[in-house]
């Protein structure tokens, strides 16, 4: 399957699952594509404690490391509410260090000024990882 092709299959299960799960106001979902060909999805846990909040697209990571497959491709999509266009945000600093387990090639989708569904490689995201710093035969059994 060609890269647009699953990058607009993970923007309609996006919408489809925000749709649902949040009918109306604010509604985000997270999309994991694996090299299976499988598409994992997930939701923001709610809870009174914000400080046991995890990321929206967490629980669609952490369903590929349950199966064992590797993430190829990884969304975020939000809106505000039923009415407001819904946007990408590019991985935080956190989604980033749990994706980089896959390697510098997972394609993630970034927040552009021109909504326009982009997405670039973790590599491209981070060019100064700290990954960097040590010989690849170090960090070689997290990407296995």
């Amino acid at each position: 399957m060609r890269n647009a092709d699953i990058e607009r299959e993970m923007y309609c299960q996006a919408v489809a699952l925000i749709e649902k799960r949040y009918p109306i106001g604010w509604g985000g979902a997270g999309v994991i594509h694996t090299a299976n060909g499988h598409y994992f999805t997930s939701v923001s846990i709610d809870t009174a404690n914000a400080s046991a909040i995890l990321c929206i697209e967490t629980g669609a990571i952490l369903e590929a490391h349950k199966y064992n497959e590797k993430v190829t491709h990884c969304m975020c999509l939000v809106r505000e509410d039923e009415k407001a266009p819904y946007k990408v945000l590019s991985p935080c600093g956190i989604c980033q260090e749990r994706l980089r387990f896959w390697g510098e090639d997972v394609q993630v989708a970034v927040t552009t000024n021109d909504d326009v569904l982009q997405f670039v490689t973790l590599g491209e995201l981070q060019p100064y990882h700290w990954t960097k710093a040590y010989p690849a035969h170090i960090l070689e059994h997290f990407e296995e």
